[in-house]
């Protein structure tokens, strides 16, 4: 997978990984690597402003805010910020207009940058903030989670949900740089952490088997916080999505293989209601779901899909999922937007470590619900 050099406009301190995402004059680097949060140089050559706001949430502001407001007081005249409730039933209308409100309020101007200081919820709506407001400003991707970190701040899609579907409402809108301080994962829950192991998991069925064998073996260390460990499975993480998003930018083709377990998590958490589990929860339980399919379709055999179960088991992410009931799941799946006219295409992964979109026969998938359901 091709990459290219950090650039003289992203200085790193000793120590800090790069990964570059190519989309011309779009390109931009994600920074990984430890202390970055009080490295004046991890924001070097990022846009100077008059006004920059800090969008964060009520859990991790008090935690980091201070922090990332000295990091980039030199490059703004003024730095604000704004607390938003913290949980993905959040993620919705009146949570994003906080943000448009703070905007209005302090006469922000279009080279007013915004920074994402948060989880993935937080990334996502401040991506579609800044996508939105006078069509749009530049902005900042600070993930303190693992989600984040692997997957959601880095490709530019930002979105809100809707009771109806998730991450309906939304644009394609990159960053201008992303910044992963590891040291911000000390901090996160246990949960959380798991949940983030899934979207890692992910990636070696789809695209790396032996990174899937890597993870396998370092399992513990990763569940332990190993920073070593943390810092390899997050570059590769990074490494994977930015190949797949430089080839695909607007999910038009190959990058919907990132959904992989997606479209049957993404019917748990609306059934079930946002923040009832968290989605890397439902994503480790899709995987499991897609793995069975994808070997009910015959393109991996029952032993690759015990594998992939076998792992999501082990990092103690749930592979059963709510008994929803098929005709639910069905419904919530006919609204997800890898459907194209009203079929539910899947990805399933054969043979391991490449991935597919495909239908698949509805007698098929009720089986699959029915078996992993309780």
């Amino acid at each position: 997978m091709a990459s290219t050099p950090l650039s003289p406009a992203s200085p790193a301190a000793a120590g800090t990984t790069s990964v570059a995402i190519d989309l011309g004059d779009r390109s931009y680097d994600i920074l990984i690597g430890e202390g970055l949060l009080q490295d004046a140089s991890a924001f070097a050559g990022l846009p100077k402003s008059s006004k920059a706001l800090i969008v964060t949430n009520t859990t991790v502001g008090p935690l980091y805010t201070a922090a990332l407001r000295a990091a980039i007081a030199p490059h703004h005249k003024q730095v604000l910020d704004v607390e938003l409730p913290d949980g993905e039933q959040y993620k919705d209308w009146p949570a994003l207009n906080q943000v448009f409100t703070k905007l209005l309020e302090e006469a922000a101007d279009r080279k007013t940058v915004l920074y994402a200081l948060g989880g993935g919820v937080v990334g996502d709506m401040t991506g579609f903030a800044a996508a939105c407001y006078m069509r749009g400003v530049p902005f900042v991707q600070v993930p303190t989670t693992l989600l984040a970190q692997v997957d959601s701040s880095v490709g530019g899609k930002t979105a809100i949900n809707h009771p109806a579907g998730k991450n309906m409402i939304g644009a394609f809108y990159q960053p201008q740089r992303v910044i992963c301080d590891l040291v911000t994962l000390d901090t996160l829950p246990q949960r959380e952490l798991l949940a983030g192991l899934a979207e890692v998991i992910k990636y070696g069925p789809i695209a790396d088997a032996e990174f899937l064998g890597w993870l396998e073996a370092n399992l513990d260390a990763l569940l332990a916080r190993d920073r070593t460990a943390l810092k390899h499975a997050i570059k590769r993480s990074c490494e994977i999505k930015a190949w797949v998003v430089g080839q695909d930018e607007k999910e038009s083709g190959i990058r919907a293989i990132l959904n992989y377990g997606h479209t049957f998590g993404h019917a748990i958490e609306a059934g079930l209601g946002y923040g009832e589990w968290l989605h890397g929860e439902a994503v480790g339980c899709g995987m499991v779901m897609a793995a069975d399919l994808s070997a009910r379709l015959g393109l991996i055999d029952a032993s690759t899909a015990q594998r992939i179960t076998a792992l999501i088991k082990r990092t103690g992410l749930p592979v059963q999922g709510p008994d929803l009931g098929a005709d639910r799941y069905l419904e919530l799946m006919q609204v997800d937007k890898k459907a194209e006219g009203g079929e539910i295409r899947f990805v399933v992964v054969g043979p391991l470590g490449q991935a597919r979109m495909q239908a698949a026969p509805e007698a098929m998938v009720r089986d699959v619900i029915a078996t992993h359901t309780a």
